[in-house]
Formats: structure tokens, sequence, C-alpha cells
């Protein structure tokens, strides 16, 4: 492929690949709230306008900007957006993002293919553009999954730390807050989770609700056992210090479990390395000697040749 066909191929995916963010762009403005807010209202016309400002009572800006930072619940997000949030994204930017690399990466990771193996293999070229389209995804399932893992091993010590806060006298509300603080750069995802809990608490969102989107959020199963513990002693009026102490002790005891699987699958794990690189430079090392000694006694005449 001659330079000048590949550099044209490259313009091609290029502007191919920014009229599509740009469309993306325009027609996500154009179906945000705000857009259709504007839209309903300049087909009201003045009058119309006038009169419901009149019949609703209008909010301060100080109460709008409030509104802006309590997040959604997860059954009031798409799918994607419910993707994203339990990998740590919640910005609308964030899914614009994920759609566009969705969009772009087919033809980048097609062209690529297309300038180094040609026309003549379409089938490798196709394969290329399937991958590029499967990378987002699988980037945020690696995100997701390492979210995951960090909440679940700093689950314990903030359990802990509610513990310690509650029997000193705080509300479970405060000890949130207090635990939020303390975690913030030893568990860092945890932390924020925890701060979205107190956001919606403050916001008026019934406590047992924001345990449920935490649940919802996180998709780990040891908080989604913890709510549901949370709101049977909610129920039921029991211990709320010593209910976490023992979800503290099991969730202790599964971090230690999973440590002790994870070390006793190291022998079977290391089968390839040592097979496919080790392996092989100690039987060339070790039989070498023995097959030239070899040679040289039954075959003289090889060993002659080789030197």
């Amino acid at each position: 492929m001659s330079p000048d066909i590949a550099i044209a191929l490259v313009a091609v995916f290029a502007s191919v690949a920014l009229s599509v963010c740009l469309l993306g762009a325009l027609m996500l403005r154009w179906l945000t709230p705000e857009q259709r807010e504007i839209r309903r209202l300049a087909g009201r016309g003045a009058d119309g306008i006038i009169a419901e400002l009149e019949l609703q009572d209008v909010a301060s800006p100080w109460v709008k900007r409030f509104q802006q930072v309590v997040p959604k619940s997860p059954k009031e997000m798409t799918k994607l957006r419910r993707r994203l949030t339990a990998a740590g994204y919640r910005s609308v930017s964030a899914s614009i993002i994920y759609g566009t690399a969705e969009v772009v990466l087919p033809f980048i990771v097609g062209g690529i293919t297309l300038m180094w193996f040609g026309f003549s293999k379409w089938y490798i070229v196709l394969f290329g553009a399937v991958v590029g389209y499967m990378l987002p995804g699988l980037w945020l399932g690696r995100k997701t999954a390492q979210r995951q893992k960090e909440i679940r091993n700093g689950l314990p010590d903030a359990l802990d730390l509610m513990i310690v806060c509650i029997e000193a006298g705080s509300g479970i509300d405060q000890a949130i807050v207090k635990t939020s603080d303390e975690l913030d750069i030893s568990h860092p995802a945890l932390a924020e989770e925890l701060r979205l809990v107190t956001t919606e608490i403050r916001a008026g969102k019934p406590r047992l609700e924001a345990f449920k989107n935490f649940a919802s959020r996180t998709k780990v199963d040891d908080v989604r056992s913890l709510v549901a513990m949370l709101i049977q002693t909610d129920k039921f009026g029991t211990s709320v210090a010593q209910a976490l102490r023992t979800h503290a002790e099991v969730s202790r005891t599964k971090r230690r479990q999973n440590a002790e699987e994870r070390a006793a699958k190291i022998g079977v794990k290391l089968v390839f390395p040592l097979v496919f690189c080790l392996f092989p430079a100690l039987y060339v090392a070790i039989l070498g000697p023995a097959i030239i000694d070899y040679l040289r006694v039954f075959k003289p005449g090889i060993v002659q040749r080789g030197r």
C-alpha cells in the first residue's frame, strides 16, 4: 500500500470519527432536560409562562444548585449510566465519551489492520473492528471489578469505624460521615459511596432508601447483605452496633478466605510460566552436555561437521 493511499484512509477515518462525535454531541445537547424545558416554555408563550410562575413556587438558586448535587437513584438512570456509575463515573460526559469510543474505536482499529494487512485479508480487518467495538466494554468491566474489589476489601474497616462511632454516642448518620472522612485515603471508592449516602439522606431521602441505592450502585454482595441487615435491624429495633460487629466479623472472614484461596491457586498458575519459560532453558543446560557426549561417541561425524 502506497503512502498516499494510507494517508487518505487515515484522513477519511478521522473525518468520519469527528463527524460522528460532533453529531452525537449536538444530539445529546438538544435532548438535555434544560433544552426540552426551554422549548416547552417557548411554545407556550409569555402569558403561559407568567401564569405557570404564578401558580408554582419558584425555588431559589441555592436550592436548584443543591438539587443538581443530589445523585439520582439507580432506578432513574439508564442502563449505560448504571454501568458507568458502578465503575465510578457519574457525569454525563462519561456516557458521551463511552458512546463515542464505541463508535470511533472500530474505525480506528479496523483502519490500522487494513493498513497493515490490506484488503486481501478482510476477515482480519473485520475481526479488528469487532475487537475495537468490544474494547470499551472490556475496559469498563475491568474498572467495575476493581472498584467492587476495593469496596469489598474496605467494608470491614468501615464497619469497625462505624461501630466505634456508634458506641461513642453518635448516630448512624454521623457515624457514616465520620467513616467517609477517615477512609478517604485508605479506601477512596468506599468513602465516595458513603458520602453519596450522606448526600441523599441530607437531601430528604429515607435512610433505608439511601442504603438500597448504595447497594444498587455498587452491586457488591457484601453491601447488599449489609443493607438487608440494616433494614431488619431498623424494623425489629435490635442493636445496630451488635449487628454491625457481627457483619464486620463475617466480612473479615470472607476477605481472609479469599486471600487464602488466591494463595492456594498460585501453584497451579505457576505451571504455565515454568513449562514455557523456565523448563526449556533448564533442559538445555542439563541435557545439552549429555546429548553432545552421545553424539560424540555414537555419531562422531556429526560433531566434526558441526565444528
